[in-house]
């Protein structure tokens, strides 16, 4: 069994992983450290293996297409009075490799073994494949 294991997040309300960058950068401000966070209503139970060196990976349009380091998790009191989990997330996000994955409600834990890989830092600008050709792809397997 791996010590590392990650989390798998639908990216909701963006259309691209500029979107999600973009709104990271706005948002730096509200944050006490600068460093984005992904507010979740539950704690993870697999704390002391995300912290050791775990991602988020972010799922864009039925697609993964990036990740961010989770550095800490801390608790999150809502106006609402009820206690939830902030992923504290390194600033730097990573493209991976399109990986396509069905609608799925909160988080799920995606293993090392399980998560696509990066993109060298070359292929940063250009464009994911749509998501219909990446999942077609990936049926037959190649990713």
């Amino acid at each position: 069994m791996s010590n590392t294991v990650n989390l798998l997040k639908l990216c909701v309300g963006t259309e691209t992983v500029e979107d999600l960058a973009s709104w990271q950068i706005s948002r730096r401000n509200h944050w006490p450290d600068q460093k984005p966070r992904h507010i979740t209503r539950m704690w993870p139970k697999r704390e002391a293996e995300l912290l050791n060196g775990g991602s988020l990976y972010w799922v864009v349009k039925g697609v993964i297409l990036a990740r961010q380091r989770i550095t800490a998790l801390e608790e999150q009191r809502g106006e609402d009075g009820i206690l939830r989990c902030a992923l504290v997330l390194d600033p730097e996000i990573f493209r991976t490799e399109p990986a396509p994955r069905r609608a799925f409600q909160g988080w799920r834990y995606l293993t090392p073994e399980d998560a696509p890989r990066d993109l060298p830092k070359t292929r940063h600008t250009e464009e994911a494949l749509p998501p219909e050709l990446a999942r077609a792809l990936a049926d037959i397997g190649l990713r």
